[in-house]
């Protein structure tokens, strides 16, 4: 894929894939992404709430509404995986049953300021570097043994997973969001709605998109992980000993 082609679309054959690739797939009309490193051999470790549910209600309706489940269901198991209908936390599943009827892509990293800015929707590429595949792989799977905490969608999501397992970095203050691009794109995109005093420094349509677009970008921007300062690099040993992956922070 050619760059032009990049910031359009992220999209790859599996064919493609190599051993410690963030991978991601879109779920309920492009509404968010479900993420997840891929370990080879047709295999993904990736980190789910509930059944695989990453969204929704909390309720019954999240089995119909929100799933990132496998698609097989309890009565047909996946041959590969089993029946994963009733798996959350840090699971391997095989590809098919990751992607669960979606298209896949790849997750990019070290990409420069013109092109993360270019990535109109988060959750699709980042400033940070990635660390070497072999230590991609090393956290992915001491964490599918141990654990990542509870799944928490603005703090500790599959995609804060995915994006820790690449990078050994963990925001470490008590109060923002985790490392999730697209978590923070939803909330700059509030932020650029109804936050902001400058959307009172003009009333023409072109001038509140302008305000609007400018506040998205740089909320964007200062809350990606290869940008922002309140991180720390920690190996997966001591990560898991952390009280920041207990029940009660996670």
């Amino acid at each position: 894929m050619t760059r032009a082609g990049a910031v359009l679309s992220n999209k790859v054959d599996r064919l493609q894939l190599k051993p410690g690739d963030h991978i991601y797939s879109w779920r309920v009309v492009y509404l968010y992404a479900h993420h997840g490193i891929y370990v080879g051999d047709g295999k993904v470790i990736h980190f789910t709430r509930g059944a695989g549910q990453e969204i929704g209600t909390g309720t019954v309706l999240d089995r119909v509404i929100f799933s990132s489940s496998p698609s097989h269901s309890s009565e047909n198991p996946c041959p590969s995986c089993g029946d994963q209908s009733r798996e959350d936390g840090v699971i391997s599943s095989c590809l098919d049953c990751f992607l669960s009827g979606g298209e896949l892509y790849l997750f990019q990293y070290g990409v420069s300021s013109f092109f993360f800015l270019a990535k109109a929707r988060g959750g699709t590429c980042t400033l940070a570097l990635s660390d070497p595949p072999e230590d991609v792989l090393h956290r992915a799977e001491f964490l599918l043994l141990n654990g990542f905490g509870g799944y928490q969608i603005f703090k500790n999501n599959c995609e804060d997973f995915a994006i820790y397992c690449k990078t050994g970095l963990l925001v470490f203050t008590s109060v923002s969001v985790g490392r999730s691009g697209q978590a923070t794109s939803f909330l700059a995109a509030a932020s650029a709605i109804v936050s902001s005093p400058l959307r009172f420094l003009t009333t023409s349509f072109s001038g509140l998109t302008a305000v609007g677009c400018g506040i998205y970008c740089v909320s964007r921007f200062i809350s990606d992980i290869g940008v922002r300062r309140d991180v720390i690099k920690i190996a997966v040993e001591r990560l898991v000993a952390r009280s920041g992956l207990d029940e009660s922070e996670a």
